[in-house]
């Protein structure tokens, strides 16, 4: 390991100052810790980032629902001198994504009930791949090898989350099980602090939640650290309750719809993430996890359709 880990890395604020992450993805990921006026503008651009590249600073807050000192005051809380350079950064970052993803409709454009499929499908498609390369720009990679190493060193990794959070944990608990890690997933929140009782210095504690509020998840991965388990959060917001409690905070971006609401959409950047982190195991563990998965491939291969066992 290049570096060591601190004794806990706690989620923080998200830094609000203009850098190479884009304008979007920071927003996106503060959005809670902006309030009544501010949150109007904050949301309004989040909806329809393209329109606001065209819009007027009187525009845009007639859209809000506020008022041009607002928006001002808006523009300044994301470290930007005014609205013209706001402009110029939300232009240049829906430019090069629609160029770099080849999109074909825009990209603030929502699913229509009447919508034909190849429509919704192009949506899909531009949603998701804007919210990979946003996740990509947000996730700390030092922080996704740190807790790599935790769960390589680990006696046993439990994992927590509810919803669709805990069918993204159960693919993290089916891949790290196939390469011989001991790992679990569970859902229920008495059952997750039965184990979380179990659980010492050493183990490692994961917990799924994308807006970072649910309390079952919280209130288990709290649990966790006091019993001296390395605690992990996946969450979309870095100043979450549940970023809060964690040693290692690594984040997700995700682009909502009517018809996906956040949940849904951060389900396959939540998977990409925790896909990296399996395979920063595998590697650490290379000669056993090679072993572990010919093994497991061998076990199952009976039950394949047209196949001889051991073929």
């Amino acid at each position: 390991m290049d570096e060591v880990m601190p004794t806990a890395v706690r989620g923080a604020a998200i830094d609000t100052r203009p850098s190479g992450d884009g304008v979007l993805v920071r927003l996106r990921a503060g959005l809670p810790e902006f309030t009544g006026a501010l949150r109007r503008v904050a949301e309004q651009v989040l909806a329809d980032p393209i329109a606001a590249t065209r819009a007027t600073i009187v525009e845009l807050a007639e859209r809000s629902g506020t008022s041009p000192a607002t928006v001002t005051r808006f523009c300044r809380a994301l470290g930007f001198e005014g609205y013209a350079d706001l402009r110029l950064g939300l232009a240049g970052e829906t430019g090069r994504a629609a160029r770099a993803a080849g999109w074909t409709v825009d990209i603030g454009r929502e699913i229509q009930p009447g919508d034909p499929l190849e429509r919704v499908l192009r949506q899909i498609m531009a949603a998701d791949t804007r919210a990979m390369h946003d996740t990509a720009s947000l996730l700390d990679l030092r922080a996704v090898a740190w807790a790599a190493d935790a769960v390589t060193a680990a006696r046993r990794v439990d994992i927590y989350g509810a919803s669709s959070n805990a069918l993204v944990g159960a693919e993290l608990q089916v891949c790290l099980h196939r390469i011989g890690v001991p790992a679990w997933c569970w859902k229920d929140i008495h059952d997750g602090l039965a184990s979380v009782a179990n659980l010492s210095v050493g183990d490692v504690a994961i917990g799924v939640s994308h807006t970072g509020q649910t309390r079952e998840t919280i209130e288990v991965l709290a649990e966790a650290g006091s019993h001296g388990a390395t605690t992990v959060a996946l969450t979309s917001f870095p100043g979450s309750p549940l970023a809060e409690v964690a040693d290692l905070v690594l984040l997700t971006a995700a682009q909502a719809t009517p018809f996906r609401p956040d949940a849904l959409s951060a389900r396959h950047p939540q998977l990409v993430v925790l896909d990296l982190l399996y395979i920063a195991v595998a590697q650490r563990l290379h000669e056993r996890a090679h072993t572990a998965f010919q093994l497991t491939a061998r076990a199952v291969a009976a039950h394949r359709a047209g196949k001889e066992a051991g073929t």
